[in-house]
């Protein structure tokens, strides 16, 4: 069994100072953290790649050359048979489904962030569509997010949002 921590659009320093307490127990409890980019600073980066037991990361639309550098675009990872895929710009919602299928067809599941929205759907042809949302900029949204769940024998079970406090 391995426990997933699934975070996007972290924006810190800029949007946040650093990560909410919650989501660094998290960290600390996770034996994978899937990061779908903007981070926006490499210092995150750093911290999150000292404290989580694993790391994967791609970089998203507000990352400089510095992330761009250390992280790629698209990363693909197998974790106890199941096949993740992650991106941090998936498009518009409509027509998600069909185009994510096509584009990675070799995933069972595709993290990906950018709109700050959670988003948990699964396609006809089975493909998981997971966005955590963001743990430091709700924008629209009433809370600030993140996800957590387990994938154990290739499959991905207890997929929770969590929302955490509003700042002070």
């Amino acid at each position: 069994m391995t426990r997933l921590l699934v975070l996007a659009d972290t924006h810190v320093p800029s949007r946040a100072r650093e990560l909410p307490a919650p989501v660094w127990d998290a960290v600390s409890a996770a034996d994978v953290v899937l990061h779908a980019g903007d981070w926006v600073d490499v210092t995150l980066l750093d911290e999150l790649q000292a404290r989580a037991a694993r790391l994967v990361g791609v970089y998203g639309n507000n990352d400089g050359q510095a992330l761009r550098s250390r992280l790629p675009e698209v990363d693909r990872v197998e974790l106890d048979g199941l096949r993740l895929a992650m991106v941090h710009e998936t498009g518009p919602s409509r027509g998600r489904e069909q185009r994510c299928r096509r584009e990675y067809p070799d995933a069972d599941v595709l993290v990906f962030g950018h709109s700050h929205i959670p988003w948990d759907t699964t396609t006809p042809s089975g493909l998981r569509l997971l966005n955590p949302g963001s743990p430091t900029d709700r924008r629209r949204q009433p809370h600030c997010t993140y996800l957590t769940a387990r994938v154990d024998d290739g499959a991905l079970h207890d997929v929770t949002l969590h929302r955490l406090p509003p700042r002070r």
